[in-house]
């Protein structure tokens, strides 16, 4: 039965990365299509985001009320609703009215099953579980793009992705006997752990440090996705469709630093993992100073993407370890909000320094996100250390 639970886990996590890449694909059609200006894109984005973020710091009461299955199926249902409603979207402002939803199902189904596994899962499990997030990133521009090479358009795409996502929701639906029977109520269960406010939690060092980890290492991805084939194009000279494929390659160096460390999960405990991840990643930065020719720059995100790939389901595997089984779920539920902080606001950041200055800048700019990862990282094991000491 706990085998069966973790395919529908992974189902469930395909769900969730599906309108992470939709809404950016569909975007040029979508502002054609109504005729409005291209900087509201990055409205409907933010309140997506902003969605996910308010529910982040409430996520840890609602596991603890509702529990994981009850929240994982809802949430499912609120971002299908979502995508169905962008779907019927009669301009982009309706698309402000269904972006906070798709957030807050987003955050709250995000925290749930990482907790989850995280509890009842080997670290094998949690690595394989952010490549199913990869598979559902990839799914969603995929039909988008079968859709607009027809006649069905942006809103065609949006209703298979919506109907992917009904889907799910009815696998969740009818898998909810499957959580009692799956042999971990007698580990610790949601009715078990301790709720902490995000004020009392944050007021500790290690928290802290735990937090910075997640927002730097998640900013060094999104930003490296979003805007290196700005840098491979503005200053190392590629063409726009070289750029594209290289920035494809970047993504699978995610998915395959994650499958790798999921293979290496068994030998190499979850920090020694994201040592390794990091000096891949600080090496990776070191080689975009260089003056490499434009297509070894381009491989150079690939090895950004491999090394990033298994900071963050190690991170949130740790986490049970760090500051206990009671407490994971609201300190995940904390450093998921540090997480989609670093999401939205480090590539926005670049955004107006690649504007106002250069691209140029992104080797500089990935480079000081580095640094400040590398301390929060060595005060996490100092204060590791010390609370190991302690005990």
């Amino acid at each position: 039965m706990a085998t069966l639970l973790l395919v529908v886990i992974y189902i469930a996590f395909i769900g969730l990365g599906i309108p992470d890449s939709l809404f950016g694909t569909a975007w040029p059609a979508i502002y054609q299509d109504f005729g409005a200006p291209v900087y509201l894109g990055s409205i409907v984005s933010a309140l997506v985001s902003g969605g996910t973020i308010l529910c982040s710091f409430f996520s840890a009461r609602i596991i603890k009320r509702f529990g994981t299955a009850a929240v994982s199926l809802v949430s499912t249902a609120i971002t299908a609703a979502a995508l169905l409603g962008f779907r019927f979207a009669p301009n982009v402002y309706w698309m402000f009215l269904f972006a906070l939803p798709l957030g807050v199902g987003a955050g709250a189904i995000d925290t749930a099953l990482n907790n989850y596994v995280a509890l009842h899962y080997k670290a094998v499990h949690m690595n394989f579980l952010h490549c199913f997030f990869g598979i559902g990133v990839t799914v969603g521009p995929f039909f988008l793009s079968f859709a607009l090479s027809g006649d069905a358009g942006w809103r065609g795409g949006y209703a298979i992705n919506s109907y992917i996502q009904i889907g799910i929701a009815l696998i969740l639906l009818l898998s909810l006997p499957l959580w009692k029977k799956a042999g971990h109520r007698s580990s610790t269960g949601e009715a078990e752990q301790e709720v902490v406010g995000f004020s009392k939690l944050i007021k500790q060092r290690k928290v802290r440090c735990a937090c910075l980890m997640f927002l730097t290492s998640c900013g060094i991805e999104v930003t490296s996705g979003m805007w290196g084939s700005t840098f491979l194009v503005e200053t190392k000279g590629l063409d726009a469709a070289a750029a594209a494929g290289f920035m494809t390659l970047y993504y699978f160096g995610i998915a395959f630093g994650r499958f790798l460390s999921g293979l290496l999960s068994g030998r190499i405990r979850p920090l020694r993992m994201v040592e390794i991840g990091q000096a891949l990643v600080g090496a990776a930065i070191f080689l975009l100073f260089l003056p490499l020719p434009s297509t070894a720059s381009g491989l150079v995100l690939f090895l950004i993407g491999c090394g990033i790939g298994p900071l963050f389901p190690n991170l949130l595997y740790n986490t049970p370890y760090a500051f206990g089984k009671k407490l994971s779920a609201s300190v995940i539920a904390v450093q998921m909000t540090a997480s989609y902080v670093g999401i939205l606001g480090a590539p926005f950041l670049f955004g107006v320094l690649a504007q106002n200055i250069s691209a140029g800048l992104f080797p500089i700019y990935l480079a000081m996100i580095f640094l400040l990862m590398m301390a929060a990282s060595l005060l996490f094991q100092r204060q590791q250390k010390s609370s190991a000491s302690a005990t």
